[in-house]
């Protein structure tokens, strides 16, 4: 049977309008059917606009399935170690830091698409206190566990992670950072912090952690991440109750020695030695009172670009687990401090960033947020997609004393990624 033009126009109108309507829908904001996020629908009836409010920028409307690794196979395995410095990049990277100013380090890898691969560093192998950028490898041994947990299938992963609820407890106290919430029945909607008797699902506490930083959540999704390495298969039905017996029973040092093993031997697993990177202590009070830190938290550059070219790889865990662990990494939220570079607007961006400071009494100082002259560091890893096909992977850390260093931040990432573009 011939079809008749008018009819064939209909049906091309109809998969192009298709087509529109199924691409508009950004990443992770098309992520709430799967996850049951609550933040992403708002998003969502943000962008349809059915909810009133500051749309997200371009670079954080990627759909979900242009979310890719971008190392996998034979490029991939060309760097399980770290290439030696590309001459041109080098030099180009250098003159961002005309001093070698030691109170800054930084790593860089160039991914961009048929082009070959470039690597830069300066102090890569420095040690910093990671703060928040620790995060990363609480959510890591987390899918760890979950792997463990069902080997076989990631769709039973993901169905835990948004059916299971827990509550905050004291672990989540205390925390500046506010949390969203939302209420998709009746579109209610308020940010503050975290209290005892909050109640999210895993993949809520996860987003949480890792897309405001919340302390309080990154101290829950660690505690999960204790339970779910303790009782296995009886977990999915563990109870609150359950949970605090046994937190409640066991040594303390047995529960510090659990807490550094879960989080840190996946790092272990992909070649990240302990001075590379390596997490010792929780994020809140509350949860210090449960378990003690043991051996402090450390970073360095070189550590945290082997574990993003590891995820660029499909190793970190396995394959699904890297792709999902990047999608919580997609800046849907404010971009801060190197994410927030207006070179990036049209850029997808997979971002954390991590800082501590500490003050002391010095005539002529006053001690401010992000101003200690004790220390104060401020750390940004990113991993930086352009529309053009540029891609690139940083790690920048940083110890200046006296100094919010969100602005110098800011201004690198301007610069690293003109330099990367000229493909100097």
């Amino acid at each position: 049977m011939i079809m008749k033009i008018s009819q064939l126009k209909y049906i091309v109108l109809f998969l192009s309008l298709f087509i529109i309507v199924s691409a508009s829908k950004p990443y992770p904001i098309d992520g709430y059917d799967q996850t049951g996020i609550r933040r992403l629908k708002r998003l969502q009836l943000i962008i349809e606009g059915s909810i009133k409010d500051v749309k997200p920028i371009q670079g954080a409307l990627r759909p979900s399935s242009s979310i890719k690794l971008n190392l996998l196979g034979l490029r991939g395995d060309s760097l399980e170690k770290l290439p030696s410095p590309d001459v041109k990049l080098q030099r180009a990277i250098a003159s961002l830091f005309p001093n070698l100013d030691e109170s800054y380090s930084i790593a860089v890898v160039d991914i961009s698409n048929n082009k070959p691969i470039r690597y830069a560093r300066l102090n890569e192998h420095k040690q910093y206190q990671p703060g928040s950028v620790g995060k990363i490898a609480v959510a890591t041994g987390f899918f760890r566990e979950l792997q463990r947990l069902y080997p076989e299938s990631f769709e039973k992963r993901v169905a835990l992670m948004k059916t299971k609820k827990v509550r905050a407890g004291k672990w989540a106290l205390y925390d500046e950072h506010t949390v969203p919430f939302f209420n998709p029945d009746n579109l209610q909607f308020n940010k503050r912090t975290v209290q005892a008797d909050d109640v999210f699902t895993l993949y809520e506490w996860l987003d949480h952690m890792l897309s405001v930083s919340n302390n309080g959540a990154a101290s829950v999704v660690w505690r999960e991440t204790i339970l779910l390495n303790v009782f296995g298969n009886d977990y999915p039905n563990l109870t609150e109750e359950q949970a605090e017996e046994y937190f409640k029973t066991t040594p303390k040092s047995a529960l510090s020695e659990k807490a550094i093993v879960v989080v840190n031997e996946p790092l272990r697993d992909l070649g990240i030695e302990a001075e590379q990177w390596r997490l010792g202590t929780f994020f809140t009070k509350g949860a210090g009172a449960y378990i003690p830190g043991k051996g402090g938290s450390a970073g360095s550059p070189y550590g945290l670009i082997t574990y993003l070219i590891a995820l660029e790889r499909g190793k970190v865990i396995d394959e699904k687990s890297s792709l999902e662990i990047k999608k919580l990494l997609y800046m849907t939220d404010r971009r801060i401090r190197y994410a927030s570079s207006p070179a990036l607007i049209n850029s997808a961006v997979y971002f954390k960033s991590g800082s501590l400071y500490k003050c002391k009494p010095e005539e002529g100082y006053q001690c401010e947020k992000y101003k200690g002259n004790v220390s104060n560091y401020m750390n940004s890893i990113a991993i930086v997609e352009n529309p053009d096909g540029t891609t690139y992977i940083v790690a920048l850390m940083s110890n200046v004393l006296k100094k919010n260093s969100g602005v110098d931040h800011q201004t690198l990432a301007t610069f690293i990624d003109r330099i990367i573009r000229k493909k100097l």
